[in-house]
């Protein structure tokens, strides 16, 4: 764990709200110069404390009207069984998120699909031909009451 002091923090809250932010603006909003405030905003990347920037997309306007919370259950635990599952999950760009997880099931994933149909087909075409993955339970979102990638610092 890295030590924040108030000013990384406040960079970090500030790049997590809008990560189009320009230098300029967030010094300015700091009240720091811009030279101090770009070199603790790339000492923060380098040091992996902030590790990309992107857009959030709704995936609702995009087509993506399921979203699938899936636990798969593994038979096989061995080296290369996990290896070839872990690059083939890595590869799906339906999984939006994958964890391995304690509890009943090995592995946790969020998974988006257009349809119903489509998420049908994702699961017979994709999740069924994974190796090692013995049981499958798909728990399909009704309604988001909250969706944030921002952590609370």
């Amino acid at each position: 764990m890295v030590a924040l002091d108030k000013v990384d923090t406040d960079i970090v809250r500030r790049m997590q709200q809008d990560g189009k932010l320009t230098n300029a603006k967030l010094a300015s909003e700091l009240s720091l110069s811009e030279t101090p405030c770009w070199r603790r905003l790339k000492r923060l990347e380098e040091e992996g404390i902030i590790t990309d920037y992107q857009a959030n997309l709704d995936r609702r306007k995009l087509g993506f009207g399921v979203m699938a919370f899936v636990q798969l259950t593994c038979n096989q635990h061995d080296e290369d069984t996990t290896q070839a599952f872990e690059k083939l999950i890595q590869q799906c760009d339906n999984v939006l998120s994958c964890h391995n997880t304690t509890g009943a099931a090995d592995f946790l994933l969020q998974v988006v699909a257009k349809d119903l149909d489509d998420y049908s087909r994702f699961v017979d075409q994709v999740l069924r031909k994974l190796p090692g993955v013995s049981a499958i339970v798909s728990n399909i979102s009704l309604r988001e009451l909250k969706a944030s990638t921002r952590l609370p610092v």
